[in-house]
Order: structure tokens, then C-alpha cells, then sequence
């Protein structure tokens, strides 16, 4: 239980942080492009993390020296793992905001938070990982939960373009999540992160220089925007999601992510003076306590069950 704990709060943290850079991002795109405003938000993050790369690495090599072919091996799992979730990262982030541009933001969001269910499914068909069903039943009530926050009466029509990019996103930052999770034991978790966006921002500057016009003065005007997403969301929230992974496991890492939403309703309300209807109330409510069921041991819940079934 308190290795469940240690590992929840570095990603209920990075879904806090997550949840405020909605703001950031649905102003900062509003600015500049897609792809100008990922390679920017990639590279903050990478100047941030260097330093810190850097540095944790000599104090783990200092703290528990490895010999060459151990450090050698660590390299190539650091590179190969870094690669992988950098692609997905790249997909992810400008999947996802290309869905703005093409569909209702709450759609969005509950497309996006769908890779809750994807994230067991791809652990359980690739990796074969048993998922018990007290946690598919956690998974589904979560889903429930985002649809109570994101959907609203009448606001969404039919599945089109918008739609597909946001459930590609989802995919994508599931793999993400489950690449993540099967090489943070072993590589330097801060190092991982850095050489991940360093991949996604050299990706989406190619694209920016061929799809896109990149401007300074709509650069210097989303500066506020570009230095939150990059210093909090890139380099602080995702450290914080691949330091809390190393010690929980991943669907939890995933619904504890996908708190995000939940974040961006009550900073809209408390940030933007944007009320909460009963609906998005209920919606947070139900997240919660879909979250902390999933933090009770399995061997508590049967206790739990076998009593109960004593008594009746």
C-alpha cells in the first residue's frame, strides 16, 4: 500500500499540473501553430531537463557504481526507450491538438482519456498482464466519470475528423504510458524524459519548417503560455509521471493521469470564475472514487468481499 501511495502522488501531481496548462494550451495554440508550438514546448522542456539529466546520473553512478557493460546496456535502453516514447509523444501532443481545430474540446478530452481502457488492453494482449476485474470495474467507472465532466446536452454531433485524431492521441499516449512503464526500473527516469521530447521536438520541427510559418512576434506573444507548458507540463509533469510509475502500476498511472480533466474543471471554476453544473460535479465525484478503489490492496478488497458474503 505505501509503494502504491509513493507512486500515486508524483502522477496525481504531474494530472494537477496537467489540468492547469489547459488554459495555457487553448491560448498558446490560438498564437502560433501546431507544430511551431510542440517544438517549442519540447525544447523548454529539454534546455530544463539537460542540467537535471546530468546530474542524476552522475549521483546514481556515484551512489551504486555500474560496471561498463552495465552502464552500456542502461544506454541502449535509455536510447531505445526514449525513441519509442518520443514517436508516441509526437503523435500524441499534435494529434490531440488537431483535434481542437475540428471538434467540441469536451470530446476531446474524454476521447483522449480513453486510453484508461486502452492502457490494460495493450498491457494484457502484448505484454500478457492479468488486469483483475475490481480494476476493469475501477477503469470503467472512470470512463463514466470523464463522460459526466466532458459531454454536454446537445453540444456534440456526428464522428467525424475531429473525433479520429483524438482517439489516435489516446492510443498513442497509451503506448507511451506502457513503454514508460516497462523501462522505468531501469533507466534514469529524468534522462528518459529529456531525450524523449528532445525526439518529439526534432520531429515536430520538421514538420514546422515544412508545414508551417513560424513567427516571432506570435512567438513572444504566447512566451507565458510556452514557459508554463514547457517548464511545468513538459519537463516537471512528465518527470513526475515516469518517477510515479516506477513504484504503481500502470492502469492506476493512467487513471491517476487522466485526473487532468478533473483538474481543468475546477481550475476553469476557480481560475476563470466558470461554474460547475450537478453533472460535472457528479463526474469529479465519481472519478475520486473510482481512483481510490483502485488504491485499496487486492487482498483488502477480498477480505472486504469475504465477509460480506459470510454475513449474507
Amino acid at each position: 500500500m505505501k509503494k502504491q501511495l509513493k507512486g500515486a502522488l508524483p502522477c496525481f501531481l504531474a494530472a494537477l499540473i496537467w489540468g492547469m496548462s489547459f488554459v495555457f494550451q487553448s491560448t498558446g495554440v490560438e498564437k502560433i501553430d501546431i507544430f511551431t508550438f510542440t517544438t517549442l514546448r519540447s525544447l523548454i522542456g529539454v534546455l530544463v531537463l539537460i542540467p537535471m539529466s546530468v546530474f542524476s546520473i552522475r549521483f546514481a553512478q556515484k551512489k551504486n557504481p555500474q560496471p561498463p557493460q552495465v552502464q552500456k546496456k542502461a544506454r541502449k535502453d535509455l536510447f531505445k526507450a526514449s525513441l519509442l516514447c518520443g514517436i508516441c509523444l509526437f503523435f500524441g501532443h499534435n494529434l490531440q491538438q488537431s483535434a481542437f481545430a475540428y471538434t467540441e474540446a469536451g470530446k476531446v478530452g474524454f476521447l483522449t482519456a480513453l486510453y484508461m481502457i486502452l492502457v490494460p488492453l495493450i498491457g494484457l494482449v502484448f505484454l500478457r498482464r492479468n488486469v483483475s476485474k475490481a480494476v476493469w470495474f475501477s477503469v470503467l467507472l472512470a470512463c463514466c466519470g470523464i463522460f459526466l465532466i466532458s459531454f454536454k446536452p446537445g453540444a456534440f454531433g456526428g464522428f467525424g475528423k475531429g473525433e479520429l485524431y483524438a482517439l489516435g492521441c489516446s492510443l498513442f499516449f497509451a503506448i507511451q504510458i506502457v513503454i514508460s512503464d516497462e523501462y522505468a526500473n531501469r533507466v534514469d527516469c529524468i534522462a528518459m524524459c529529456c531525450v524523449q521530447f528532445a525526439v518529439c521536438g526534432v520531429l515536430s520541427a520538421v514538420c514546422m519548417f515544412l508545414l508551417e510559418q513560424p513567427n516571432m512576434t506570435a512567438i513572444l506573444s504566447a512566451k507565458w503560455e510556452l514557459l508554463y507548458v514547457g517548464v511545468l507540463s513538459t519537463a516537471g509533469a512528465f518527470t513526475l509521471q515516469l518517477v510515479g510509475q516506477k513504484n504503481t502500476d500502470p492502469v492506476l498511472a493512467s487513471m491517476l493521469l487522466c485526473l487532468e480533466s478533473v483538474f481543468s474543471v475546477l481550475f476553469a471554476w476557480i481560475i476563470l470564475g466558470q461554474h460547475l453544473s450537478a453533472q460535472e460535479i457528479t463526474g469529479c465525484a465519481v472519478m475520486f472514487i473510482a481512483i481510490l478503489l483502485t488504491l485499496i490492496p487486492k487482498e483488502t478488497l477480498q477480505t472486504l468481499l469475504h465477509k460480506k458474503r459470510l454475513k449474507g
